[in-house]
């Protein structure tokens, strides 16, 4: 059943397919497209391409039934540790095996599990991804309450005045601390990266914070943020990521399979902001952490080794 809605103040500004689709997240894009490509989706009564700038107070008509009825009393009634909240943005600590958005209908996500605590909170449940984490990294996510918030920080990632550093547990010990500046090419059918000239810049810095023989606990500075950066440009100098299974080797990963070890040790540590201005000013210099998961706190404790300050 088709329905009409008002575009939020705090979607000025984006998009039309990127506000539908935080509307309905569970809407395949291809349906989205075909929607808009046909004219059935409408802005204040016109036809309108998906790139165009909706704002607010527009009137939007689609043909498909109204998020309320479709959402029913809410398909995930799941929450997340909050590591910082106010009216603009949260950050969130993403547990292991979680998406930050849905790939297919009725999945569970960071956003909607987001989108169902501020519901809890009696607030507007719009929540959009500042950036992304794979299914299997954790830790310290930032989630835009508006899209003038998301905009942004997103100019801050790309302006790289918002820093993000993770830790990782890695096979063997690198050197103390290193630049990898390897191309990265993205096979998106396989949904691999390869280090190849062909490919895209990236830049990985890392520093040895514990070594133990046969693993090391480092600290990675990711300066461009390419898909698999982390994972690939390890591996690609003989110090894959503890389990992960698609850049690692066999030879390591069963042994520490027997461990409990069954996902890449990978973990988005903390997030610092740097010199914002404008709204965001209150936030510079502000740093926000999130603990390990289980699995990896537990190898930590077992070798004694420190996170950093």
């Amino acid at each position: 059943m088709a329905c009409k809605i008002t575009i939020s103040p705090s979607d000025d500004g984006r998009r039309l397919d990127k506000v539908i689709r935080s509307v309905w997240p569970g809407l395949p894009l291809s349906v989205v497209m075909k929607g808009i490509r046909t004219g059935s989706v409408r802005l204040d009564g016109k036809k309108a391409k998906c790139d165009l700038r909706v704002a607010g107070g527009q009137e939007l008509y689609v043909p498909w039934e109204s998020p309320k009825e479709s959402a029913g009393e809410f398909a995930f009634r799941r929450t997340l540790p909050l590591l910082f909240e106010d009216p603009r943005l949260w950050a969130v600590n993403k547990p292991v095996n979680l998406l930050v958005q849905p790939d297919r209908k009725d999945q569970d996500n960071v956003l909607d599990r987001v989108k169902y605590m501020l519901r809890l909170a009696g607030e507007e449940e719009r929540a959009y991804a500042v950036h992304r984490l794979d299914r299997n990294t954790t830790g310290v996510i930032l989630v835009a309450l508006s899209g003038v918030t998301l905009r942004i920080l997103q100019d801050a990632f790309r302006r790289r005045e918002i820093s993000k550093t993770y830790l990782a547990i890695v096979a063997g010990v690198p050197g103390k601390e290193g630049e990898i500046a390897s191309p990265l090419l993205k096979d998106s059918a396989s949904n691999t990266v390869r280090v190849d000239e062909e490919g895209k810049e990236a830049l990985t810095r890392y520093r040895l914070l514990s070594g133990g023989g046969d693993i090391s606990l480092v600290e990675i500075d990711l300066v461009t943020g390419r898909s698999h950066q982390a994972r690939v440009h390890m591996a690609s100098i003989g110090h894959p990521i503890l389990g992960d299974i698609r850049y690692g080797t066999e030879e390591i990963n069963g042994k520490w399979r027997k461990r409990g070890i069954r996902r890449p040790q990978l973990h988005s540590f903390s997030i610092r902001f740097g010199e914002m201005e404008g709204e965001l000013a209150d936030l510079s210099g502000r740093k926000i952490t999130a603990p390990p998961a289980e699995d990896m706190d537990t190898l930590l404790r077992k070798r004694r080794w420190k996170l950093p300050g």
